[in-house]
């Protein structure tokens, strides 16, 4: 009988303050997170720069609560997924498969070869492509098949980006339009939508899809609000969470809500648009 893995895929988080400089450790020595002409040097750097911002990002996390939530609004999302698809008759189970803290990716195949599970569907929760995101977890998966001959008998689909999927965007649209009309003037809220950055360098000179694939994603769900609600609202996107000295895609977020404060703006819908849960880049 087939049964069917769904391995879905996250950053991952500590969940502990003491937990916080491992997690950056694992983080920066990912290549795909940043890359370096010589590969000798991505431990030592790593762990320089996880002990360098291991206090700042200890107390970012205090002030959301101590720790990540996101293991626990994955799981949560892994066990409403999983029911839903059993009850169209669908055999799955779904599996939490972090890329940098607990648990990882290995631990998450683990679970699934015990299971006997026949085929596998990987779906970062990433709506849009990036290489540092997706790409990294796909990376991650390919050298456990190459490293393990049961995983590899294994049928596996991956989901390359949903961003455009009509449940996403409806969705996402909703959600929206909600605090939209909450506003004292809903015709003169203005959106803006504000994306984990990513160098620019990966979109120019890597190829990476990830700002086109925002920008795309940005304008389905802006026709999906105004044909709803029947007007326009202004819009801009942005992009937050940049790390260290490299130019990453601009605007800067904080750089725009600036400026729409000079501007006059009263009402601002803030929209998240790159992350499907809490963390720490949205609470903080």
């Amino acid at each position: 009988m087939t049964r069917v893995g769904i391995l879905l895929m996250n950053l991952g988080g500590p969940e502990r303050i003491k937990d916080v400089g491992p997690f950056l450790y694992n983080l920066f020595s990912d290549p795909e997170i940043i890359r370096l002409p010589i590969p000798l040097f991505q431990k030592p750097l790593a762990w320089f720069i996880s002990s360098l911002r291991s206090s700042k990002s200890q107390k970012a996390y205090q002030a959301i609560g101590g720790g990540s939530p996101l293991r626990r609004i994955t799981e949560q999302q892994a066990r409403e997924l999983q029911s839903e698809l059993r009850q169209r008759g669908i055999n799955a189970t779904s599996y939490v498969a972090m890329r940098y803290w607990h648990p990882f990716i290995e631990s998450a195949v683990e679970d699934l070869k015990a299971d006997n599970i026949t085929e596998v569907v990987a779906l970062p929760l990433y709506p849009h492509f990036s290489i540092s995101t997706s790409g990294s977890s796909f990376r991650e998966l390919r050298r456990l098949i190459e490293a393990d001959n049961a995983f590899e008998k294994i049928s596996i689909r991956c989901i390359r980006s949903w961003f455009d999927n009509d449940g996403y965007i409806s969705s996402m649209a909703e959600l929206i339009q909600e605090e939209i009309l909450s506003c004292s003037s809903p015709e003169n809220a203005y959106i803006c939508f504000t994306a984990h950055g990513v160098p620019r360098s990966y979109v120019e000179d890597a190829g990476d899809p990830y700002r086109e694939e925002i920008e795309d994603c940005s304008l389905l769900i802006i026709d999906k609000i105004e044909r709803s609600l029947g007007f326009s609202n202004s819009y801009t996107l942005s992009y937050q969470s940049r790390v260290g000295p490299e130019e990453w895609l601009q605007p800067y977020t904080e750089n725009v809500l600036e400026d729409l404060g000079k501007k006059g703006v009263k009402e601002l819908v803030v929209v998240p648009i790159s992350f499907v849960s809490e963390h720490i880049e949205t609470l903080q």
